[in-house]
């Protein structure tokens, strides 16, 4: 698992997409990092729909990205589903982290086929709130249905994906790319985001 309460400092550059009233983006869930939310629409996480995310391997500190909104949601009577990841999640970091372990679910498909209905099921059950899954190739129309699937059951849908699918076009409302830094940290390029423009994101992690 990557390190759950990694920390490092940087800017933003930010352009804001034209024609777009700040007002007819819906407020977006904070994600505890003040640079991150300045560089998105709604100034947080979109809420209820898909983000997917691409990395050039795991364990890179994305879990330390999502952790801060996990716990907001992980203080509601509902889920966090884990789907595929590729450590095993260990409950004592994340309970330390403040992450309930008793509000967390663990699912080990046994084929991508698998993993995908257990990631739509978990978004599309009104019983997590969130679910997180390790994907390494799904179809645009797999996509759809997650997003669809998160959009009905009023739940954040975040896939990980490696960077080397970038090419493939995506219907998640946020497409996310993480870059470590080579003194620890990440940078957060914001390849799409519904509302807004690209941005970067430059030691996203650093709270000061």
């Amino acid at each position: 698992m990557s390190t759950l309460l990694d920390r490092a400092g940087g800017a933003v550059w930010r352009v804001a997409s034209p024609g777009v009233a700040a007002e007819s983006v819906p407020a977006g869930l904070p994600t505890g990092f003040p640079r991150l939310d300045a560089a998105l629409p709604g100034g947080g996480w979109p809420a209820n729909t898909l983000v997917e995310v691409l990395l050039g391997r795991a364990g890179i500190g994305e879990v330390s990205l999502w952790l801060p909104v996990l716990l907001q949601l992980a203080a509601a009577p509902r889920w966090v589903a884990w789907v595929s990841p590729p450590y095993v999640p260990y409950g004592p970091a994340l309970a330390q982290a403040g992450l309930p372990p008793e509000r967390l679910l663990w699912v080990t498909p046994g084929t991508p086929a698998e993993a995908l209905w257990a990631t739509e099921q978990s978004l599309r059950s009104g019983a997590c709130a969130a679910a997180l899954a390790w994907m390494d190739k799904v179809t645009d129309r797999a996509l759809r249905r997650l997003k669809l699937a998160a959009e009905q059951g009023q739940a954040l849908g975040v896939v990980f994906r490696p960077l080397a699918q970038a090419a493939q076009a995506s219907p998640a409302t946020l497409r996310l790319a993480l870059h470590p830094r080579p003194a620890g940290g990440l940078d957060v390029e914001v390849l799409k985001c519904q509302g807004g423009r690209p941005a970067l994101v430059r030691d996203a992690l650093r709270h000061a």
